[in-house]
C-alpha cells in the first residue's frame, strides 16, 4: 500500500502542482491511515478496505480527541487517495462513496485592531540588519495580505518596487501580482540598501529576498519565532498565529469600503466564499464598538 501512497504523492506534486506544505499535509494524514489499516485492523491490500474500516478509522480520531476539522481534513485526504487509484485502475471500487464529512465549526480569524497593528509594526528596532529585515517583513505582510509561505518564497526578481506591486506564487503555483503601498516600498528598499547585504556576505548568489543569519532563505519556523519575540516585545496579548496580519489585512480594506472581489484576487482567493467570511468579522467588530460606546447600547 505504500507504493500506491508514493504514486499519489508524485501525482500530486507533478500534475496537481501543490505546495510542498500541503504534500506534506497528505502524506501524514494517509500514513496515518494506512498505518492504522494494516496494525489495527488488519488490512493488507487496496482492495480490501471497505467503508466499515475507513469509518472504524476516524472513529479512533475522535476517540483520540482530534478535532472536527483534523477528522475533516484525514477524510479528505483518503477521499482523494481513493478516488485516485480508482482512475489509477489501482483498484475496482472506492470505500469513501457515502462517507460523510463532519460538520465544522466556523471559526472567525483573529484579527489585530489597526492600533494593534501599529504597535507591532512599530516592534521591530530597524538599527542593525536583523532589525531592518524584521520590520520589512511585517510591513509587507500587512501591506499586501501574502501567506506567510508566500513571503518567504519570495525573489529578489519577485520586486516591482518602482511600479508599486510585487509578484508572488501562491497555492497551485498561481501567480498574481498585489499592489505595496508607499510605506511598505520605503521600508523594504531600506533593508535592500542596507540589510540584506550583510545578511548576503556568505550567500552572495542566495535569490531568496528574505534571509537568516546564515545568508540562506528564512524559513517558515524561523518567521514565526521572530513574530512571537515581537509581539511579546511590544506587549501584544492576543494569539497571533503567522496569518493574523493576512487577517487583519483583509478585514481593514473591508472595514473602509474596499469591493470584495478586489480583496479576493488580492488575497488569491479561488471561492470568494472565502473571501466572505472577513465580512462577518467586521460585522462583529462594529457590534463590539457599538457595545462599547454607545451610551444606550
Amino acid at each position: 500500500m505504500e507504493d500506491h501512497l508514493k504514486d499519489f504523492i508524485h501525482f500530486l506534486m507533478v500534475e496537481k502542482g501543490l505546495s510542498h506544505n500541503t504534500m506534506i499535509s497528505y502524506e501524514r494524514d494517509l500514513k496515518n491511515y494506512l498505518r492504522h489499516l494494516k496494525s489495527v485492523q488488519g488490512i493488507e491490500a487496496i482492495d480490501d478496505i471497505q467503508r466499515a474500516h475507513i469509518l472504524h478509522f476516524t472513529g479512533a480520531l475522535k476517540n483520540e480527541g482530534k478535532s472536527s476539522k483534523t477528522i475533516a481534513r484525514h477524510i479528505a485526504s483518503i477521499r482523494s487517495f481513493h478516488q485516485f487509484l480508482l482512475r489509477d485502475r489501482a483498484t475496482s471500487h472506492d470505500p469513501t462513496v457515502h462517507i460523510e464529512t463532519p460538520k465544522l465549526e466556523k471559526n472567525l480569524p483573529k484579527v489585530l485592531s489597526m492600533e494593534e497593528v501599529e504597535i507591532l509594526l512599530e516592534a521591530p528596532v530597524a538599527k542593525d540588519h536583523f532589525g531592518l529585515r524584521d520590520k520589512a517583513m511585517l510591513e509587507i505582510l500587512y501591506a499586501t495580505g501574502i501567506r506567510v509561505s508566500e513571503l518567504i518564497g519570495l525573489n529578489l526578481d519577485d520586486l516591482h518596487l518602482n511600479m508599486g506591486f510585487l509578484r508572488c506564487i501562491g497555492k497551485g503555483n498561481k501567480e498574481r501580482i498585489i499592489p505595496v503601498g508607499r510605506t511598505a516600498a520605503e521600508v523594504l528598499q531600506r533593508y535592500l540598501e542596507s540589510g540584506r547585504p550583510k545578511f548576503a556576505e556568505k550567500k552572495s548568489r542566495e535569490e531568496a529576498l528574505f534571509l537568516n543569519h546564515q545568508g540562506k532563505r528564512l524559513t517558515r519556523q524561523g518567521f514565526w519565532k521572530i513574530l512571537k519575540k515581537l509581539a511579546a516585545g511590544a506587549g501584544i496579548e492576543k494569539d497571533l498565529t503567522p496569518h493574523t496580519l493576512r487577517h487583519s489585512f483583509a478585514t481593514h480594506l473591508l472595514e473602509n469600503g474596499a469591493d470584495l472581489r478586489a480583496v479576493q484576487e488580492m488575497l488569491g482567493h479561488s471561492d470568494i466564499s472565502t473571501t466572505q467570511i472577513y465580512t462577518h468579522v467586521t460585522k462583529v467588530r462594529l457590534r463590539d464598538v457599538y457595545s462599547q460606546f454607545h451610551p444606550r447600547a
